[in-house]
């Protein structure tokens, strides 16, 4: 009976301890002590909640406090952090940010009981402290998305190796680039945003360069082993095409090529665009002159192609172009197009060399330098066929009625065969190659427009009748008497047999049409008629 009665004590009290003292012969008696609460009861009391680094009571009206402190939030400043620490402003509403209330107002409950996953998540935690809610904020990805586009197109960089400066003759060490992680960023966001934070830090993924500075050690580059030179044209209306010119040489000079290894011409100049620092210049899209972004840069390369080819290089990867270029010969050039057409050489030697190229007082000069040359080149190049071009009208309403003005002038095509001859004392290297050069239509602007003839003032297309020598013979190396000069460059022989294509009239001999308005007369200086012995 008395173990009949401790039971129901014990189940009445529920929340007392019960201590039994038991006496021989005396009977029980029974000292009732308060217990704490048990963990997740209703009467343990509440932690400290807090909300944006301040405390939140769990008052009746919590929900609404809460409520209110995040809108004080979220109509403040925002920033993205770059790697270097600067801070670029953007305000939450360029997030598309929006309050979560349903899952604000669920958090304050769960503070509230404590039965909830977030305070027995709370109880294990090893070190005391109050519960840090998270803030209920949520970004539009579509909103936010062109935001970090934008500073892509902007801080996204190439790496770049590290190289030879040749005029201060010391090494100039790698850079290294980077790429905008948009996804990590975004993650960034929305963690930065749970914790309540006014900034995020913007998620680069590095890429390495390369070639490093420690790689090097002592290069050579005392002889010019190949040597070649365009011009270009140094007048005001032409600024842009030079800045391109100028910019995208400094990516490559004094770039260290290792035995063996492959430069890759738009690996390493990287995109030409504004974000690089081109500018608009004319380029050759389909056949045509046009302006367009990065003009120049096929000159740089072709340049670089014409003095690899001499140096007996290895040309592993080149095209011509849609159209013979004026500033350098048939066979010689190499066009460039990011990313799709490449131009590539390797190194065939067993030591490094190094590509140097300048622009300055109207030439584009390029060498490949290395301990000594041992080599002597010769290109051999023959057209063998020329493809008729056709003749088309457009009609223009910005011209005068019944006028007519050639808008381009065109230009045959060809078909040629190449060989470069590599001596090296007994030994020599035959090379072949076949090039083709489509027909680049002649077009005819015809005028539909009213308005008096003398009121508009325009000009034929003043480029002259296209001539090229039937067989061009060009050597560079040991075995030419080359006295040099101040720059130090390499001399060419050069023989030439004009034939058929080498002088003027041949076009219209041959059926094509020929333009004789008044602003097209034939400007020799243009065509490949130059002195038998030039500068490459």
């Amino acid at each position: 009976m008395q173990r009949s009665l401790l039971r129901r004590l014990v189940q009445s009290r529920g929340a007392l301890s019960v201590a039994i003292a038991v006496a021989a012969g005396v009977g029980i008696g029974l000292t009732l002590v308060p217990r704490a609460p048990a963990p997740g009861s209703q009467t343990e009391p509440p932690p400290e909640v807090q909300l944006l680094g301040q405390s939140l009571a769990l008052s009746d009206d919590a929900t609404e406090q809460a409520l209110q402190r995040v809108r004080r939030y979220v109509a403040g400043e925002f920033a993205l952090e770059m790697p270097d620490g600067k801070k670029r402003p953007l305000r939450f509403s360029r997030l598309g940010a929006q309050i979560d209330k349903v899952r604000l107002s669920q958090l304050v409950r769960d503070a509230r009981d404590p039965t909830s996953p977030l305070r027995r998540a709370h109880r294990k935690r090893a070190t005391p402290g109050p519960i840090e809610l998270p803030v209920p904020v949520v970004i539009d990805t579509e909103a936010v998305l062109p935001e970090l586009l934008r500073l892509k197109d902007t801080s996204d960089r190439v790496p770049v190796d590290a190289r030879l400066d040749l005029e201060k003759r010391k090494l100039v060490p790698e850079i290294l680039g980077q790429l905008l992680d948009v996804d990590a960023t975004l993650l960034q966001i929305d963690a930065a945003l749970e914790r309540g934070d006014r900034s995020a830090r913007l998620v680069f993924e590095p890429q390495k360069p390369k070639r490093v500075a420690a790689e090097l050690g002592n290069v050579a580059f005392d002889e010019v082993l190949g040597a070649f030179e365009t011009r270009y044209n140094r007048a005001d209306r032409h600024a842009a095409r030079t800045y391109n010119l100028r910019q995208a040489a400094s990516k490559f000079d004094g770039y260290v090529l290792l035995p063996g290894e492959v430069f890759n011409f738009n690996e390493v100049v990287g995109p030409r665009d504004e974000a690089n620092g081109y500018k608009v210049a004319l380029v050759i899209a389909e056949g045509e002159l046009v302006d367009g972004i990065g003009g120049g840069t096929c000159q740089v390369s072709g340049t670089l192609h014409g003095a690899a080819f001499f140096a007996g290089l290895e040309i592993t990867e080149r095209y011509p172009h849609t159209r013979p270029s004026s500033y350098i010969k048939m066979g010689l050039d190499a066009t460039v197009v990011y990313p799709t057409i490449n131009f590539r050489v390797k190194n065939s030697f067993d030591f490094p060399v190094v590509l140097h190229q300048t622009v300055k007082n109207g030439i584009v000069r390029a060498e490949i330098l290395g301990p000594k040359r041992t080599k002597t080149v010769t290109l051999i190049r023959r057209v063998t066929q020329a493809i008729a071009y056709e003749e088309v009208e457009r009609q223009d309403k910005d011209l005068p009625h019944g006028m007519r003005l050639l808008s381009q002038r065109g230009v045959p095509g060809f078909k040629l065969h190449r060989y470069r001859i590599v001596r090296e004392g007994a030994h020599a290297v035959r090379e072949r190659w076949n090039d083709v050069y489509p027909p680049t239509t002649q077009i005819v602007r015809v005028g539909t427009g009213d308005m008096p003839r003398d009121s508009v003032r325009a000009k034929d297309d003043p480029h002259p009748e296209y001539v090229a020598d039937e067989l061009l013979v060009m050597t560079q190396g040991l075995d030419v008497d080359s006295p040099g000069g101040s720059d130090g460059g390499a001399e060419f022989v050069e023989w030439r047999e004009p034939g058929k294509y080498g002088r003027y009239g041949w076009t219209e001999e041959l059926g094509m049409p020929l333009w004789r308005g008044e602003e097209a007369k034939p400007a020799p200086d243009k065509s490949e008629d130059k002195p038998k012995k030039k500068k490459g």
